[in-house]
C-alpha cells in the first residue's frame, strides 16, 4: 500500500514487515526463490495496482497474474544466479561511476589548481591548433605563447580571473600597439573559453577586458600612391616581352593580389573570355614553396581585368604551359621585390612603397573613385567588411570629410 505499492524486494533469512508490505515465499518444487524474484521484477506489477490518491495491491490483484517459466528447478536457479550476478556487475560500475565523480573530480580539481596557464595553453594550441591552421598562422599562436610564459610564467589556471587577465594584457600592451593586443588577447580567449567550458575555470575572465596599446608609429602608418603617382611609377616600368618583375608589379597594381597570391598565378588562372583572374591558391614563399590555401575563405574569389590587361597578358603568356608558375622560378623572396620597386619610386621621384603597398594604393584609388567598401573587400579577398573599415580607416574619414563639404554646398545654393 502506498507509493511502494507494486515494488518486488528480495531478501534473505528473518524480516520484520509492516501493513504496508507482504512476503511472498514460492513454493519449493515449483518456482526457485530468486528465479521468483527477477519473473515478478520483470512483470512490472505496479500496472496492476489499484486506487488512485493511495495505490494499493491486494491477494486477489495478483491472482490474476500469468507467467510462463521452465519447470526445471536446475535451469530456473541457473537463469536466476545470471540475473544475480548481473545485478551485482551493475551495482559495482555504478559505484565506481560515484567514486570517479566524486573522489576523481577532487583529483582533477586539485590538479587544476596547480596547473600554470602557460602550460595549458601550450597544450590547447597542440590539440586544437596544429594541422588545423596554416603554419603562418599557427607561428603567431606560438608567439603569443612565448610572451604568456615572459609576462606571467607562475599564473596558475585556478588564479586567472578578471583582474589577473586584465593585468596580463596591461602588461603587454606597454610594449605594442592597440591592434597587436587584440590579436594577443582574441588568441588567449579561445582557450580560456575552452578551460571555461571544461569546468576548469568558473567564470570567463576575458569578459569586458580593455585593449589598451602603444600610440602607432608614425613611420607605419600605411603607405599608399594616390592615383597620379601610381601612372608615374607604371610608366618607369620596363615591360618586355618576357616575363618578369616589373610584370608582377603591373599586376598586383592593377588587381591589389597578395604576394604570395600572385606568386602562385599560373595561365590556367587567367580567363580572358569572362575578363578575370581566379584567386585559389597562394606559394609558399616563407617555406620551402609549394601551393597552399588561400588565408580565408573569402580570399578564393575572381578578381575582373581591363582589356589593356588582358591584351598584354593574352601574349604574355599564350607560350607557357597552363599548369606552370608564370613569376616563380626559383626560392623567390619578398625583398627582391621590394627592392625593384624601391628603385622605380626613387626613379620616379614619388614616395617608395612595398609591394604590399600597391596591394594599399589598388584599394585607396577604387575608395576614392567611388567603389563601395563591400566591392573592395570582396575583390581584396578580406574575410569581413569589418577589415576593409579597420584597414583604410584614414581614407573613409578622408571621403566623409569630402562628402561633407559636398553636403555644404548644396546647400548653400538653396533658398
Amino acid at each position: 500500500m502506498g507509493e511502494y505499492a507494486g515494488s518486488v524486494l528480495w531478501g534473505k533469512g528473518k524480516h520484520f514487515v509492516t501493513y504496508n508490505g507482504t512476503i511472498s515465499r514460492p513454493k519449493d518444487e515449483c518456482i526457485h526463490p530468486e528465479f521468483g524474484y527477477y519473473m515478478l521484477f520483470g512483470m512490472d506489477i505496479r500496472k496492476i495496482c489499484g486506487g488512485s490518491g493511495l495505490p494499493f495491491l491486494s491477494y486477489d490483484m495478483l491472482k490474476k497474474l500469468e507467467a510462463f517459466y521452465p519447470e526445471n528447478l536446475t535451469e530456473q536457479q541457473k537463469i536466476g544466479a545470471f540475473f544475480s550476478a548481473l545485478d551485482r556487475l551493475i551495482t559495482l560500475h555504478q559505484r565506481k561511476s560515484f567514486i570517479y565523480k566524486t573522489l576523481g573530480g577532487k583529483m582533477k580539481n586539485n590538479q587544476n589548481k596547480t596547473e600554470l596557464f602557460c602550460s595549458y595553453y601550450a597544450k590547447w594550441i597542440s590539440v586544437y591548433k596544429e594541422g588545423a591552421i596554416r603554419d603562418v598562422t599557427l607561428d603567431k599562436y606560438k608567439m603569443t605563447q612565448k610572451w604568456l610564459e615572459k609576462l606571467a610564467p607562475n599564473l596558475k589556471l585556478s588564479e586567472l580571473n578578471r583582474i589577473s587577465y586584465q593585468q596580463l594584457l596591461n602588461d603587454y600592451s606597454a610594449t605594442h600597439e592597440r591592434q597587436t593586443t587584440m590579436d594577443f588577447h582574441h588568441q588567449l580567449k579561445g582557450a580560456i573559453l575552452d578551460a571555461v567550458d571544461e569546468g576548469i575555470i568558473e567564470r570567463d575572465p576575458t569578459r569586458k577586458a580593455i585593449i589598451k596599446g602603444k600610440t602607432p608609429n608614425e613611420n607605419k602608418k600605411i603607405k599608399y600612391l594616390n592615383q597620379f603617382e601610381l601612372h608615374t611609377l607604371l610608366t618607369c616600368l620596363k615591360l618586355t616581352s618576357e616575363i618578369t618583375w616589373d610584370w608582377f608589379i603591373l599586376l598586383v597594381a592593377k588587381t591589389g593580389l597578395r604576394f604570395s597570391e600572385a606568386l602562385a598565378l599560373t595561365p590556367k588562372d587567367f580567363d580572358f573570355a569572362h575578363q578575370c583572374i581566379t584567386v585559389c591558391k597562394t606559394w609558399n614563399y616563407k617555406g620551402n614553396g609549394g601551393f597552399l590555401p588561400t588565408k580565408n575563405k573569402s580570399s578564393v574569389r575572381k578578381v575582373q581585368i581591363d582589356w589593356q590587361m588582358i591584351i598584354q597578358f593574352s601574349e604574355l603568356i599564350k607560350k607557357v604551359p597552363e599548369d606552370e608558375l608564370l613569376f616563380v622560378k626559383g626560392k623567390v623572396y619578398n625583398s627582391t621585390v621590394n627592392d625593384i620597386l624601391c628603385r622605380y619610386c626613387k626613379k620616379a621621384n614619388i614616395p617608395v612603397i612595398s609591394i604590399h603597398g600597391l596591394r594599399h594604393t589598388h584599394a585607396s584609388i577604387l575608395l576614392f573613385a567611388g567603389v563601395s567598401i563591400a566591392s573592395v573587400a570582396r575583390r581584396l579577398g578580406h574575410s569581413s567588411i569589418n577589415t576593409t573599415q579597420k584597414t583604410y580607416l584614414h581614407i573613409i574619414q578622408e571621403l566623409e570629410n569630402r562628402d561633407i563639404d559636398l553636403v555644404m554646398r548644396s546647400l548653400s545654393v538653396l533658398n
